[in-house]
């Protein structure tokens, strides 16, 4: 639709896109075949107001005619009769008889009954298959009979010009006469040419043949006027003619134009370049233009070349918006702009109009509609993310809630107990993790307790641990109670359902609340810390074996060691030895029997709460990367004492 049927507010935009393109780009004047002769304010002065008698326009002509110019062009009308001269008429009539005079015809969109259709006009020969869409007036405005017939030629002076001129009819119809342009009868003079010639080659290839010009046309017989800068040297007081102070060469085999240039008689015409010059040098500039070679068409096939463009534009932004970031596609709009600017200023420079502001305006409400539709998904995608981030959040919060609550309190549950001592601590590294810890009476005498850490993190590891916990927990209540006897069954019966080739490394151990005795196994767990009352703690080292589900059917074996009253076991993931502060060094085992060493504790509380702080010291605000669990057990004796 913009360049297609071309709106209003669009015509309007092209009109101003190759108005500027004549202000960066004026025509410069490469011949100067034409003259005006200027019945400015000087000559008003020295030879009274306008219209002057006929006998001192008779005077002037016969000046110009004088100097030997190629042709005489009258860009004035003397319609009215003369007021101050009875024989004024006739004395106009034979100044100009015999020369190569052109008198103005005025087009008018009316008809005027006291003026015929013209009948003395250039005969026109046509080339061509269908009707021309010439310019046609209804009616038409020229000088009185006796000086019309006296001219040579006559030419029309109207133009489309509708605030700024822009195009020039070079041949339009009065009626069904055809009239050329006031510049066209003066060539056609000049050159002794007896006829015009229309050559139509369809579409907007209309060829206006003068001699051995040929003056190409848009199809209703109008040419783009390509405008140069005003210039007073184009100009010639009427005046100093008059009084016989001009140089006669500088009229000589020249086109004279004559015309009114006083400021208060309102013939001054607008014009691309934001000047405004004397209509009658609008026909000095067609003159120059048709001389120069320098002519302004638009092609034919320009309203699909302009579609082309919008629709390249168009698949250019339509394949990018979506895909780039905003910034991105900005750019590239900016570039389609630019390359539009500049084929279209290439374009005029060869004497081409193409209105790239079409497309260029085109390209840019696609690319706002595009962008918008672009935000407007991305922002439902943002919303629809966070709805879905929420329901995560919410169902990773339920997990937490249920991991967490499979984790005995054994404050709780052995707060009537007196033989011993259990504190635990678990703080995933994510909402959900893979550590898991468990504590439970056997019989009234042994309490299991074991630690676990599942391979991988998150939600993945979380139900893997909570599968091997309950295993190892039944496994452990079915039987004895022997931890190594427990692991075996367990990475049996763990290998048989782990589709995804986990692991998870325990250690399992049974504390004897009557002896002190501590039987345990390691499947590849980090090693305990034992304290004994008196001792600098220590790890144990003593391996059961490979985590559980890496080798099957393996046979793991027990240790045991035997805690005096008031000593202690702790048991830990790799989380707090592999602990990180933000220089990405790790925590180590060696701090960690520091910390357990410190103030000599041996209540297990104090031993979870002293590690704990230290492991936060150490980390200084760093991620955590890994689950934390600590499982601390102490013997208080058989007493409880």
């Amino acid at each position: 639709m913009l360049v297609g049927l071309e709106p209003a507010p669009i015509a309007a935009l092209r009109e101003a896109l190759f108005d500027g393109y004549q202000r960066l780009m004026p025509r410069t004047r490469g011949t100067a075949p034409a003259m005006v002769v200027a019945i400015d304010e000087a000559s008003l002065d020295a030879r009274g107001q306008w219209p002057w008698p006929r006998p001192v326009v008779a005077e002037l002509l016969r000046a110009i005619l004088a100097t030997r110019p190629a042709a005489v062009g009258v860009d004035v009308l003397f319609a009215e009769p003369d007021r101050s001269s009875a024989d004024g008429d006739a004395v106009l009539a034979d100044a100009i008889d015999d020369g190569k005079v052109v008198l103005g015809v005025a087009g008018l969109e009316y008809r005027d009954r006291r003026f015929p259709f013209p009948q003395q006009t250039a005969p026109v020969r046509i080339s061509g298959g269908r009707e021309l869409g010439l310019r046609r007036f209804d009616g038409q405005l020229q000088s009185r009979v006796e000086v019309n017939r006296a001219a040579a030629g006559r030419g029309l002076i109207s133009s489309d010009a509708r605030g700024v001129v822009r195009r020039v009819p070079l041949v339009a119809r009065i009626g069904q006469v055809i009239v050329p342009a006031l510049s066209v009868e003066m060539v056609r003079l000049a050159a002794g040419a007896p006829i015009l010639r229309l050559a139509d080659h369809g579409g907007e290839r209309l060829e206006l043949g003068i001699a051995g010009l040929a003056v190409p046309l848009q199809s209703d017989g109008s040419l783009y006027v390509y405008f140069g800068r005003h210039d007073a040297g184009r100009m010639i007081s009427a005046e100093e003619l008059l009084s016989g102070r001009a140089n006669p060469e500088l009229l000589r085999d020249k086109f004279v134009l004559v015309g009114v240039t006083g400021l208060g008689l309102l013939d001054f015409q607008s014009t691309p370049l934001g000047e405004r010059i004397p209509g009658v040098e609008v026909h000095a500039q067609l003159l120059e233009q048709i001389f120069d070679g320098r002519y302004l068409w638009r092609p034919t096939a320009a309203a699909w070349l302009e579609a082309g463009l919008l629709l390249l534009a168009g698949i250019a932004l339509v394949l990018a918006v979506p895909a780039v970031r905003p910034w991105m596609s900005a750019m590239l709009l900016a570039a389609i702009l630019a390359v539009l600017a500049a084929g279209g200023l290439a374009a005029f420079r060869a004497g081409y109009l193409i209105n790239v502001a079409g497309p260029a305006l085109g390209a840019a409400l696609l690319f706002a509609a595009l962008l918008a539709a672009s935000l407007a998904e991305a922002d439902r995608q943002r919303r629809l993310l966070r709805e879905a981030q929420a329901r995560v959040a919410g169902e990773l919060e339920a997990a937490r809630r249920i991991q967490m609550g499979l984790l005995p309190a054994p404050r709780e549950l052995f707060a009537h107990e007196r033989r011993f001592t259990i504190e635990t601590l678990l703080e995933p590294a994510r909402v959900v993790g893979g550590d898991f810890y468990d504590c439970f009476m056997l019989d009234e005498h042994r309490i299991f307790f074991l630690v676990g850490d599942v391979s991988g993190k998150g939600l993945p590891a979380s139900l893997f641990m909570a599968l091997a916990k309950s295993l190892l927990k039944s496994i452990a209540l079915r039987g004895d109670g022997d931890p190594a006897a427990v692991l075996r069954a367990a990475n049996a019966e763990i290998s048989r359902d782990n589709p995804e080739s986990m692991f998870v490394t325990v250690f399992a151990a049974v504390l004897d609340a009557r002896s002190g005795r501590v039987d345990f196994c390691n499947a590849g767990h980090e090693p305990p810390v034992a304290g004994q009352p008196g001792e600098l703690p220590r790890r144990i080292w003593d391996s059961g074996g490979p985590p559980l589900c890496v080798i099957q059917g393996y046979a793991y074996t027990g240790s045991h060691l035997v805690l005096a009253p008031r000593g202690w076991l702790c048991v830990l993931s790799d989380g707090v030895t592999e602990a990180m502060n933000p220089t990405a060094e790790l925590y180590s085992a060696k701090r960690l029997l520091a910390a357990l060493a410190e103030n000599g504790a041996s209540d297990p509380a104090a031993l979870v709460a002293q590690v704990r702080v230290d492991v936060r010291a150490f980390a200084a605000g760093a991620e955590q990367s890994d689950d934390v669990t600590l499982v601390c057990a102490r013997w208080n004796g058989a007493s409880g004492r």
